[in-house]
């Protein structure tokens, strides 16, 4: 993936985005994707819960289905799972309500 894609790390999924959820079960890792209906505005009749898959497979699925649904895509990552090829994932501290 071009070192160009940033990724925005949020700790619960948002009403907004689909949600790419990392996650570590003992030695077995994986992602799946979730999707609120209300962030596609009317493109999905119902929230979206994926399969778990593989690492890879789920970060190339979710890229699919946001450029699909036309969705922002953040990433929940409790377990620093995130490869770096896949780009930049950030965190945006400022959203914590001070001022």
């Amino acid at each position: 993936m071009s070192e160009g894609n940033r990724f925005e790390q949020v700790d619960n999924a948002p009403d907004d985005a689909m949600a790419l959820v990392l996650r570590r079960e003992g030695d077995r890792l994986s992602g799946c994707i979730a999707c609120p209906a209300s962030a596609t505005g009317g493109r999905l009749p119902k929230d979206f819960q994926g399969a778990e898959l593989p690492l890879k497979e789920a970060f190339r699925a979710a890229i699919k289905f946001a450029n699909d649904w036309k969705v922002p895509l953040v990433v929940i990552d409790p377990d620093a799972l995130w490869q770096p090829a896949w780009g930049t994932l950030y965190r945006d501290d400022h959203d914590d309500g001070a001022a």
